[in-house]
């Protein structure tokens, strides 16, 4: 019981991290290969920014670019998140707002690190991509483990598969460390 609300816990982290960074990839497009360039406030939609009032005004068309399992993950998610009891949704919120803080501190080491002395706006433009950029690698990264378990686990998985598989005409113990010739009666 206690695994499974942690799970869910977990899930409901998951759907909101997705929420929030489903919003700031609709606020800023990614251009990998091409330089930043001076843009409207962020706040200005006369002037050609979103409008941070209401974040969700990019939902339709990031929905519409999610494949369908993204779609049903999202909306699994936001069941889970709907049924969490308000502790739980309270703690998942302190959670994710901790995770924002060591992200604008990496982000701000980042800058330090490069030597770039930037303005508010650019600043603030630098801090997104830089978000944006380090989801992209950690999402690369998550997906390269994931393979490289499945390649390294598919020999294990059909060794146990031998170790396992009842000989004919003999009882075979549970594991073979388990049981030494010399103990076997002749």
């Amino acid at each position: 019981m206690v695994r499974r609300r942690y799970v869910n816990i977990v899930v409901a982290g998951v759907a909101w991290t997705v929420l929030v960074a489903g919003t700031i990839s609709a606020q800023v497009p990614a251009a990998p290969n091409v330089p930043a360039q001076p843009s409207a406030p962020a706040g200005n939609p006369a002037a050609g920014g979103p409008r941070m009032d209401r974040p969700g005004r990019a939902a339709p068309e990031r929905w519409r670019s999610m494949s369908p399992d993204d779609r049903q993950r999202f909306q699994t998610n936001v069941e889970r998140w709907r049924q969490m009891p308000p502790e739980a949704r309270r703690e998942l919120r302190e959670r994710e707002g901790w995770r924002q803080e060591r992200l604008k501190r990496e982000a701000d080491a980042a800058i330090r690190q490069s030597g770039l002395q930037l303005e508010a706006e650019r600043r603030q433009q630098f801090e997104l991509r830089y978000m944006q950029e380090r989801k992209r690698v950690e999402q690369e990264l998550r997906r390269e483990l994931r393979e490289k378990r499945e390649r390294e686990m598919a020999p294990v998985v059909e060794r146990l598969k031998k170790e396992f598989t009842p000989q004919a005409g003999s009882v075979t113990p549970a594991s073979p460390t388990l049981a030494s010739p010399a103990a076997s009666p002749k």
